[in-house]
């Protein structure tokens, strides 16, 4: 009768110690199983290391649309409490013309400061967010 199917078998090499083989199965089954060990460890540190690269940038690139996201909405809401008058003082002369603009400092730095105030309170409460890798 012919074989229908047929596999190449994997040879695993002899075993010498001290120049004698080893024909212990346990010790042959150890060995077996160290060297698929050690075979799945260094798979995974090659796929690790090809994977850190692009996860880093994926995690930077999300950190920094966040720090956008979160940014704008404080700016905006800062802003929406103050107005121009404020901020800056108009003087004209008789005739109606502007002679000067004035910025008031005071109001100015108190914006700035709450705005970075409320921006890191807006990133705090974001928390955190999870960053996926699609292995496709």
């Amino acid at each position: 009768m012919d074989k229908i199917y047929s596999r190449p078998r994997i040879k695993i090499p002899k075993i010498i110690i001290k120049g004698r083989k080893v024909r212990n199965t346990k010790v042959k089954k150890m060995t077996t199983l160290l060297v698929i060990f050690i075979i799945a460890f260094i798979t995974s540190i090659i796929i690790l290391d090809a994977i850190l690269p692009m996860f880093d940038t994926l995690c930077e690139n999300r950190a920094e649309a966040i720090a956008t996201i979160v940014s704008n909405e404080q700016a905006t809401a800062v802003i929406k409490e103050h107005t121009y008058d404020e901020l800056y003082t108009i003087e004209k002369d008789g005739e109606g013309n502007i002679t000067m603009i004035k910025a008031n400092v005071m109001p100015i730095n108190e914006i700035i400061s709450n705005i970075a105030n409320k921006i890191q309170e807006g990133i705090d409460k974001r928390g955190r967010e999870n960053v996926e890798i699609a292995l496709r």
